[in-house]
């Protein structure tokens, strides 16, 4: 059965040991709560939707994920997700690395027999492998097509495209819209019901620095937001991910952080 109507839940998933370059995103949870909830916005998001009003979303806290080994970090979030799916809630991921997403999905799927993921992000994240590891915050991708864990794969942003993951998008029949072919503001049609899974290093390093992996020639926020404001289909479930509170001296890439949970749960909410 798909849970469609449920109350956006807020978990956090503190866990960065299955990245390449830098640890800092396991930070990201209480980063991206503190700009959410910070007095210097409010929290009605732009169409009109108070998140923070009674009842509107809940926040389930964080996973205990800092001793675990991945194996047993992908199986806590698995199980994390599959509680909050049960009891009728509609997880809303705060990452972590975006390794986190191929668990988030193990979960989901089993309540979406039909299942979209809108995947936007700088990288495509379909290594096979990445120096070794088939579970490291390159490869999510791969794993959730190979074991059918969704219908469609839509990325958007993608701007570092290797062969090798060109293959494996032409493999899993992937719709990759790149970043060089986007002009203006984007709409993609999309099957009912979605996934999103944000990586913030999507957007330009211009406006949210505070990443591991900077990947200029991006996304700019309002290009962001206005592609969430265009889902038209209902959201299952959803991740933001890859912020590096570290690399975020002024927290201003926690701001914007906050600012997409807002209005996606706004969308959510719609």
């Amino acid at each position: 059965m798909t849970t469609l109507g449920g109350t956006p839940t807020l978990i956090g998933l503190p866990y960065d040991a299955s990245s390449s370059y830098q640890r800092g995103p396991a930070d990201a949870p209480a980063a991206i709560r503190e700009a959410l909830w910070s007095p210097s916005a409010n929290t009605w998001s732009e169409l009109g939707i108070n998140i923070g009003a009674d009842g509107a979303i809940t926040d389930a806290g964080d996973l205990e994920l800092g001793r675990c080994s991945p194996a047993d970090a992908r199986r806590a979030i698995e199980h994390g997700i599959a509680r909050l799916l049960t009891v009728g809630a509609r997880p809303v991921s705060l990452g972590g690395d975006h390794s986190v997403t191929y668990p988030v999905l193990r979960a989901v799927r089993r309540h979406a027999p039909s299942l979209t993921i809108l995947h936007i992000d700088a990288h495509p994240d379909l290594y096979d492998e990445f120096e070794g590891d088939r579970y490291s915050h390159a490869c999510p991708f791969a794993r959730i097509m190979e074991e059918q864990l969704a219908d469609r794969l839509v990325q958007v942003g993608i701007r570092t495209m290797t062969a090798h993951q060109r293959a494996q998008a032409r493999r899993f029949g992937a719709e990759v819209i790149e970043m060089r072919n986007i002009q203006g503001d984007l709409r993609v049609p999309l099957s009912a019901p979605v996934y999103v899974s944000i990586d913030v290093d999507a957007l330009d390093p211009a406006f949210v620095p505070g990443v591991s992996h900077r990947e200029p020639g991006g996304l700019s926020v309002r290009q962001l937001l206005s592609l969430l404001h265009g889902i038209e289909e209902p959201i299952v479930a959803a991740d933001v991910v890859e912020l590096n509170p570290r690399n975020d001296a002024t927290g201003l890439s926690a701001m914007v952080a906050g600012k997409i949970v807002r209005e996606l749960i706004g969308v959510m909410l719609r």
